[in-house]
């Protein structure tokens, strides 16, 4: 009891702190993109984030989802979008661009590297990337993808197509060998391994349980991912994870509010749920040092 009682008086602080700094944000309308973890139930999810965060600011919020990685980028550039949840790679990127600034880093939940489950209470600040194979196919390791079909999100996705890519590399495996297919919708990239269209694909770990209820046959019933996939590899690397990342030339006072919102999101139910979209379970201070060695992956993936 003592630690809801905690909780809920820390949310009604964040609150205060967050209505009191918006008096001052000094924009009429706050622009916000994100790139879904889950392209094809993110439209729902738009309204909601952006009536509650409306109602955190008191100005008009505007949400809009990212059609692709670069696309946010270019929405920053642009100067249409003044805040944007993104992918580290594709934060990376912008921030070279100077069309972004990192205010926080986002907070995943910890899955158990055997079994591909949550591990209770914990989060973590990174995350690997995962290959997923079918479990009779006898892939293993990176060396079992030359000459493969392989699906992967898009080349600005460091799960998705970066890591794993730079990594094969590494080991001297002849990328040009294999067929690459671009699927950026996370549960149609898992099902075109288990119906055979492609033999892999890249994504995230734990991507068999965020998605468990996502991936259907044609009966409309949800495929035991478990039994049917395997993890071939892992990222040897670790990625960072999500930015929130705001346009450079906002006022401080903006930042700021724009901070306290997503904080104060973080710490209450409802917003939890909403973030439950692009995945996240709260925020810590952003360290650009974390999205350095991000650079070293792309310029090797893309040699």
């Amino acid at each position: 009891m003592k630690k809801i009682i905690c909780a809920l008086m820390i949310a009604a602080m964040l609150l205060v702190s967050v209505s009191a700094m918006a008096e001052g944000i000094g924009v009429d309308t706050l622009r916000i993109q994100f790139v879904p973890t889950n392209t094809e139930t993110a439209d729902a999810a738009t309204a909601d984030f952006s009536a509650y965060m409306s109602n955190l600011l008191g100005i008009p919020v505007t949400v809009t989802v990212a059609t692709s990685y670069n696309g946010i980028v270019e929405a920053m550039e642009s100067g249409t979008v003044d805040v944007g949840i993104m992918p580290p790679a594709t934060y990376a990127q912008a921030r070279e661009m100077g069309v972004a600034e990192a205010i926080l880093s986002s907070t995943l939940g910890d899955y158990d590297q055997e079994t591909e489950q949550p591990i209770e209470g914990s989060t973590v600040g990174n995350f690997k990337a995962e290959v997923l194979v079918r479990a009779d196919s006898g892939i293993e390791g990176y060396e079992g993808l030359a000459g493969k079909t392989i699906a992967y999100l898009g080349a600005s996705s460091a799960s998705g197509y970066i890591y794993p890519v730079a990594e094969m590399k590494k080991l001297g495996i002849d990328t040009e060998s294999c067929n690459w297919v671009n699927i950026t919708s996370i549960p149609s990239a898992i099902l075109a391994v288990v119906n055979g269209q492609v033999d892999a694909c890249f994504t995230f770990e734990g991507s068999r349980f965020v998605f468990a209820k996502a991936v259907l046959d044609d009966s409309g019933n949800p495929y035991d991912l478990y039994e049917v996939l395997k993890v071939a590899k892992l990222s040897d690397g670790d990625i960072p994870n999500d930015a929130v990342a705001v346009n450079p030339k906002l006022s401080a006072e903006t930042k700021a509010a724009v901070t306290e919102a997503f904080l104060a999101m973080a710490a209450d139910e409802a917003g939890l749920q909403i973030m439950s979209t692009w995945g996240h379970t709260g925020y810590v201070p952003a360290n650009e040092a974390d999205y350095d060695t991000i650079a070293e992956y792309i310029a090797l993936a893309a040699d």
